[in-house]
């Protein structure tokens, strides 16, 4: 039987701030127009965390299944493939991370719109459908889209454009077209995080047949895809807070920790462990914009 540390192993903990940056950039969106409401903030955030935990169970699961994950493996082992969490007991913990997910997002949903069945409501309830299929069918089922390149933009769009905006309207039931920049600037962060992952597993990906972008370009062009991704977000949220004439730097200090990564990414033969530091920046970055914004 798997003990509970393979669990908590499986459910990738390391990946979990990255998931929560959307939701810190935009309860500090939510404070600076006078809308912040802790009750969604709490169900957002179990919400977000139960998707991040079925996306890492399901890719577990999935690339087990569809042979990305072998013993040529360069990463860390995962629970499926190295049987201390079987395939059963894998589409079991998958099944529970659904039920949890969709029973928050429901009380969210009711809670945000003040339990009126609304068309923004069933919009909402649609897109939390959305973020389940694809979690799940990224590296699982007969067709995983993570195999045909399509992962990121995947991510660019539900870490970001929909952790950032949906979080916002959740708060303030309106949203911006200037709110895209912030959204796409942590999407680009995420987007980057994935890439440090593929570009990690080129080789084993290519003989399971994953062909992601990162295997597409090949190691040298995929890590000046990665500076050209990191670029675009500081430049995104750069530009989003000078239209809002702020005065405040307080995220210049995490701009020296991304392009750090940038570097490190770049020079290394293995850039596995910088997977973990861009997460953490992702998440230093989202929340020191946040107070630039906060604070004028």
């Amino acid at each position: 039987m798997p003990t509970i540390k393979d669990w908590v192993s499986a459910a990738r903990l390391r990946t979990l701030p990255l998931s929560l940056s959307g939701l810190v950039f935009s309860s500090f969106q939510a404070k600076s127009f006078g809308v912040f409401n802790t009750s969604i903030c709490v169900l957002v955030f179990l919400t977000t965390l139960f998707l991040q935990v079925l996306s890492n169970f399901a890719n577990d699961y999935g690339d087990t299944q569809n042979g990305a994950d072998s013993e040529n493996r360069v990463g860390p082992k995962r629970a499926v493939q190295t049987g201390k969490i079987s395939q059963k007991q894998m589409l079991k913990g998958i099944y529970i991370l659904i039920f949890l997910a969709f029973f928050s997002g429901i009380f969210l949903l009711l809670i945000s719109f003040k339990w009126e069945f609304s068309s923004d409501l069933y919009l909402f309830l649609f897109i939390g459908v959305l973020c389940v299929v694809a979690a799940y069918f990224y590296t699982a089922g007969p067709y995983p889209y993570g195999y045909k390149g399509f992962g990121d933009l995947a991510v660019f769009v539900f870490f970001g454009l929909v952790a950032c905006l949906g979080s916002l309207f959740l708060f303030s039931k309106n949203i911006h077209l200037i709110d895209l920049l912030p959204a796409a600037s942590l999407g680009f962060l995420a987007t980057g995080v994935l890439n440090i992952n593929n570009i990690r597993d080129i080789k084993s990906d290519l003989e399971a047949g994953k062909v992601t972008v990162a295997a597409r370009l090949g190691t040298k062009n995929a890590k000046i895809y990665h500076w050209i991704l990191l670029f675009l977000a500081i430049i995104s949220m750069l530009a989003y807070l000078l239209i809002f004439n702020n005065s405040s730097y307080y995220f210049l200090p995490a701009i020296l920790l991304l392009v750090k990564n940038g570097k490190d990414v770049y020079r290394s033969s293995n850039p596995d462990p910088y997977l973990k530091t861009l997460a953490i920046s992702t998440l230093i970055f989202s929340l020191l914009s946040g107070i630039s914004l906060y604070i004028k």
